[in-house]
């Protein structure tokens, strides 16, 4: 792995807590050579993220839509900053360019950016690997709800066990390094009748 995506909240969220997570995900990526690729903005979890990075003489790559530069108040002094025309866009690019997939805390935009890249792993249209920051337990609930969906036949197993899970953010890189992937692409549920 050469370039992490990380998708997390442009608002700090309430616990301190979580702006702690950004800023040692941050050091352990440079102290593992690793290139941040992020959304681009230069507040919240966002902003700790690519600040902490960038103080560590780290490589931050931003990739933001033309309609959010202004809205996300863009960050000024990245390594590189990708202005895209559109959303659809800059998860393409963002995924293009990464070799791994990170959600931290956030909101809808974090949620959407990370299940994208979960169902393109299920379609066996991407094999790289994905992990959550559980910070201060933040992720649990979504855990809960993922397993509920699998034991009601809604998603694969093998799918819930290929996403890495880990509150410490060294356990989750060595997590990443040593993925365990879907066995294939289209996996089914049992009982599952896959229509062409």
């Amino acid at each position: 792995m050469k370039t992490i995506a990380v998708y997390c909240g442009s608002s700090p969220g309430h616990n301190p807590l979580y702006g702690d997570a950004a800023k040692e995900l941050g050091r352990v990526l440079v102290r593992r050579g690793l290139t941040l690729v992020y959304g681009g903005g230069r507040l919240g979890l966002m902003g700790q993220l690519a600040d902490e990075v960038l103080s560590q003489q780290g490589r931050v790559i931003g990739v933001i839509p033309e309609g959010l530069k202004e809205k996300e108040v863009f960050h000024g002094n990245l390594t590189e900053l990708r202005v895209v025309k559109t959303m659809h866009e800059r998860k393409a690019v963002m995924a293009s360019l990464s070799d791994a997939f990170i959600a931290m805390p956030g909101g809808f935009g974090t949620l959407d950016e990370m299940m994208e890249m979960i169902t393109w792993t299920q379609l066996g249209l991407q094999a790289k690997p994905l992990g959550f920051l559980n910070a201060a337990g933040f992720y649990d609930l979504l855990f809960q709800f993922l397993r509920s969906a699998q034991t009601e036949g809604f998603i694969n197993t093998d799918v819930i066990r290929s996403l890495a899970l880990e509150e410490d953010p060294e356990k989750l890189l060595d997590g990443l390094s040593n993925p365990i992937l879907p066995s294939a692409p289209w996996p089914r549920i049992p009982g599952e009748e896959r229509r062409a």
